[in-house]
């Protein structure tokens, strides 16, 4: 019985406040981006297809993971993603993102096509992401969300990362003008030397206030397991993580935890394949 007012208290909330409700649009992915406080707009990698979908113009492998997130010891928020990454030689990279967030009751699923290409030390992409959001007895509703990124090293070793979530403000529902979240962030990163990257950056949902994060990573065991802490001002939330590298396969865990809400755990797996040939 407990329980079930538990629930029923959760999807209340859930339905009255659109800041929690479709926050989720928007979550960060990876569990390296968890650990770090998710100040990831600088980083090129996999996840990045998620995070700044310019980071994926760096990439020089096939790129294929998957990724789970449960906050605060509850099924009912649990996130399970799937995202792929193929570069070209000419033209660019292109990446495919599925996730789905909640239970029977409540869900959000979403399907996203990106692609970014590098010219010089600058890299640019542009997402397009397509929402279904659905909830017991009241249906569900589709949306579309646009949004473009950019990445440059400004001075060697010193990155700069931008990123624009829905830029088209996609309406959900006219009742309340229900609409996605329109999110900015940038940011920086910084390798003093070659185990060690730094990163900070500042995000607004135009909505809400800005939060503030940051981050901290450090290879160890000749570059093979990684050490990462991170936070967030307006969540008051401290991110904890390892990562382990195995010939072409990657492995991240995170854990966070807020003073008022409890832990949440994050674990991604990827695998790289072969290095594409020169043409």
């Amino acid at each position: 019985m407990k329980n079930r007012l538990l629930r029923f208290y959760l999807y209340f909330i859930l339905y009255l406040s659109p800041a929690l409700a479709f926050a989720q649009a928007d979550v960060p992915a990876g569990a390296r981006a968890a650990a770090l406080g998710n100040a990831s707009v600088t980083l090129p990698d996999l996840w990045s297809l998620h995070n700044n979908v310019a980071g994926i113009a760096n990439l020089q492998q096939a790129h294929f993971g998957a990724y789970v997130e449960n906050r605060f010891s509850m099924r009912e928020l649990t996130t399970v993603a799937l995202l792929a990454a193929i570069p070209t030689a000419k033209y660019g990279s292109y990446g495919l993102s599925f996730s789905r967030f909640g239970d029977e009751l409540y869900s959000q699923q979403h399907a996203g096509l990106g692609v970014a290409h590098k010219l010089g030390q600058f890299s640019l992409g542009a997402k397009l992401d397509i929402w279904q959001i659905a909830a017991e007895g009241y249906g569900s509703q589709k949306a579309m969300a646009l949004s473009v990124g950019g990445q440059a090293e400004i001075i060697p070793d010193l990155y700069f990362g931008a990123y624009a979530y829905n830029l088209n403000q996609a309406k959900l529902a006219a009742f309340e003008d229900e609409r996605l979240p329109t999110i900015m962030k940038a940011g920086l990163s910084y390798r003093p030397y070659h185990k060690l990257l730094l990163v900070a950056e500042t995000e607004k949902n135009i909505d809400y206030n800005a939060t503030f994060k940051a981050g901290i990573e450090y290879q160890l065991l000749q570059n093979k397991f990684i050490l990462r802490t991170g936070f967030q001002s307006l969540t008051n939330r401290a991110t904890f993580g390892a990562g382990f590298i195995a010939r072409h396969l990657l492995v991240d865990y995170a854990f966070g935890s807020t003073t008022l809400l409890g832990t949440s755990h994050h674990l991604s797996v990827s695998y790289l394949f072969s290095r594409r040939q020169a043409s």
